[in-house]
């Protein structure tokens, strides 16, 4: 019976120690990078040169998606174009693959774009750095005078990349 109890105990210990194990892992976000974005054989048009005058038109505003991370809890670095918001805070931005997209040069296809909405708002030091955003994904598409977007993201937390 004293064995029986022994083992019974060892087990509960076990479980005691890998449960928070598990946990950690569960919430850790699934770093996402913009190639793991882009389906497999989809091929990219190259940009056109760059106009400073007139308007900038999206090449592939259709472009497909891949279904791997929808809902899931991710973590992406990119740039910020800010949409919506106030001086301290940003509640609504277009997170990008490079600097100057949907600014200086016309934005990529719509599956390298991501629009990411924070209810709270959240504070950008400096739109010129890149950063790592952090929350579920989605596969629902978002269209704006900007650009269509190919993914959302419903933000929890920012930092520096």
């Amino acid at each position: 019976m004293r064995k029986q109890m022994n083992t019974v105990w060892a087990l509960i210990s076990l479980i005691l120690m890998v449960l928070p194990m598990a946990a950690k892992s569960a919430e850790e976000p699934v770093e996402v990078y913009w190639e793991d974005l882009v389906p497999e054989g989809f091929n990219e048009m190259a940009p056109p040169a760059v106009q400073h005058n007139g308007e900038m038109s999206q090449l592939q505003p259709d472009a497909p998606v891949v279904d791997t991370y929808n809902n899931k809890r991710v973590k992406i670095p990119g740039f910020v174009v800010p949409l919506e918001g106030t001086d301290e805070l940003t509640t609504e931005f277009l997170l990008v693959p490079y600097f100057g997209a949907c600014i200086h040069v016309p934005p990529p296809p719509s599956n390298q774009i991501v629009y990411v909405k924070f209810e709270e708002g959240i504070a950008i030091d400096n739109i010129y750095d890149a950063i790592w955003v952090t929350g579920v994904l989605s596969t629902e598409g978002w269209s704006g005078d900007i650009a269509s977007v190919g993914y959302r993201l419903s933000g929890q937390a920012v930092e520096a990349f």
